[in-house]
């Protein structure tokens, strides 16, 4: 049976056998028996290359964080999560770049992780908050819902999300869509952050991290 330790880009955990190709945490978001019991732990949401210095881990330990699994770079930013700073210190470094061309400054990892937690998650009720946008603006690489299922914008096109990867594209509708980025995630991807894409995408996509383990 698989682990409930899968992330799809509206941030739900799923169970589902598709490893994917990145590995993030968001805290310890699982009890004893392995059970998932809350959706955060902290703000500090990251996502990581599934190899890194030949570091191993056993998945879903007692009071250790919860290993988390995405299908690509848009799976995870739409649900919350920015590159590390340790093993993607390559796309942590562009993502800050492409920070302070969108608001005029380069902050640190906290102060972007304390932006970001408040453009996703409303502190009044715990809900996931969603910013409003046109569905044919959004930029590459951004996720929203077309007819109630996750799309990801890419090359003027919108690809269907499985946790396996993307089926064949569409137009994007006219008009207001339920976008899933969070809002500063949205700028940082207007400002020229390319984040790499599942192969399943039918235009190649931009360079993908070399293949190393997570810091734990």
């Amino acid at each position: 049976m698989p682990r409930q330790n899968r992330v799809t880009p509206a941030g739900e955990i799923i169970a589902h056998p598709a490893r994917g190709t990145l590995f993030g945490n968001r805290g310890c978001l699982h009890d004893a028996t392995g059970r998932i019991v809350r959706t955060h732990q902290g703000r500090r949401w990251i996502a990581c290359v599934l190899s890194f210095k030949g570091r191993r881990r056993a998945l879903l330990q007692p009071g250790r964080y919860t290993e988390l699994f995405f299908l690509d770079d848009p799976t995870a930013l739409a649900a919350g999560h920015r590159p590390c700073a340790e093993c993607r210190r390559a796309d942590y470094k562009r993502f800050r770049d492409a920070w302070a061309r969108a608001f005029g400054n380069r902050p640190d990892a906290d102060t972007m992780d304390r932006i970001l937690h408040a453009a996703r998650i409303d502190p009044a009720n715990g809900a996931p908050v969603r910013p409003a946008a046109q569905s044919d603006r959004l930029p590459d690489g951004a996720m929203a819902l077309i007819d109630g299922a996750p799309h990801l914008a890419r090359g003027g096109a919108a690809y269907p999300w499985s946790p396996m990867g993307y089926g064949d594209p569409r137009q994007w509708p006219a008009g207001n869509a339920a976008v899933l980025t969070p809002a500063p995630i949205l700028a940082v991807l207007a400002a020229g952050y390319a984040p790499f894409c599942h192969p399943s995408v039918a235009i190649i996509p931009q360079d993908a991290p070399a293949s190393k383990e997570p810091p734990p």
